[in-house]
């Protein structure tokens, strides 16, 4: 079911938008100033387009974030590893090719792979904006009416599902925390990680890419750390991750080309338990194995951050 795009306003007084931490970018080099910002958050920043005066004279900024929202499909995040897969997922979702077996993860090796953009060009807002909307199942109405989206429209359900699966109770061994700013992610990393960090994301040397045959270089290269922290963006009318730490897991960076001489630096994630994973879950169904049984990878979609401690 496809929709056609519309643009979201949120106007918002500048006495709400100053903040002493100053813009996202700012916050994140004043608590991580030895760590490089991958491009896959760069391109979130909030765009502030103009400076208007509102009634009475105040000054108000508006924050524009478009399209919204992406085509929507009913099926669960495969990165959510307490849900099992749908039929529908397993012959439609181009994340299916993205899951292998970490034996598999050796120079020349050729995997068939699809690597996608994010639908949404959906921006962070501020940490002191973000956090004066609501974020929970329990104040959907208002959040919809905030947005001006239909209830029952697409767009809602598409905004209830992330609503909810960032309320979904982690799974023994995780812990999990849905960032609905920059600030918030980087308060969340460090608090589990420190300000040691490297911060990893997949990049792609073409703008549209093709599910096709990738070749994997003999630079394959495991990432030095013990704790790492795994980000997804979701679809919302703003950027929202829902981040997750997990403590038995590699990471990767793999450079690869494909048959149509695209280049693909891959951050790749490789969990070594997946015993409390549910046995239904894409991996397993894609992948023919058990829970618990070998470590299960898979390389990150270009909207996904993969944060680990050097």
């Amino acid at each position: 079911m496809e929709f056609h795009p519309f643009s979201i306003i949120i106007f918002i007084s500048l006495a709400v938008v100053t903040d002493a931490t100053g813009p996202p970018d700012v916050y994140w080099q004043k608590l991580l100033p030895d760590t490089a910002m991958p491009k896959a958050l760069q391109h979130l920043l909030p765009i502030e387009s103009q400076e208007v005066v509102g009634y009475g004279g105040s000054k108000h900024l508006w924050w524009w974030h478009y399209p919204y929202p992406p085509p929507y499909h009913p099926r669960h995040a495969p990165f959510i590893y307490s849900y099992a897969a749908s039929q529908d997922q397993l012959q439609d979702d181009p994340n299916v090719a993205l899951f292998f077996l970490e034996k598999d993860l050796q120079p020349s090796k050729k995997m068939n792979l699809h690597f996608t953009k994010t639908k949404s060009e959906a921006k962070f807002l501020p940490r002191n904006v973000a956090d004066t909307i609501p974020f929970s199942s329990n104040e959907l109405s208002d959040i919809l009416n905030r947005f001006s989206v239909e209830p029952g429209s697409a767009a809602a359900l598409e905004m209830k599902k992330t609503v909810e699966e960032c309320e979904v109770p982690a799974m023994e061994g995780e812990d999990k925390y849905c960032a609905t700013s920059l600030e918030r992610m980087v308060d969340y990393t460090t608090s589990m990680l420190g300000n040691n960090v490297k911060v990893l994301s997949t990049e792609v040397s073409k703008e549209e890419s093709p599910q096709q045959e990738f070749t994997i270089s003999p630079e394959v290269t495991e990432i030095v750390g013990d704790k790492r922290v795994v980000c997804h963006g979701q679809n919302y009318p703003y950027a929202v991750f829902h981040c997750h730490a997990l403590h038995t897991t590699k990471a990767y960076l793999v450079l690869m080309t494909g048959t149509d001489g695209t280049k693909v630096e891959a951050a790749a994630v490789c969990h070594t338990d997946t015993s409390k994973w549910n046995p239904g879950h894409l991996a397993f169904q894609v992948l023919k194995v058990k829970p618990g049984t070998v470590p299960i990878c898979h390389f990150l979609p270009e909207d996904q951050i993969v944060w680990t401690s050097k």
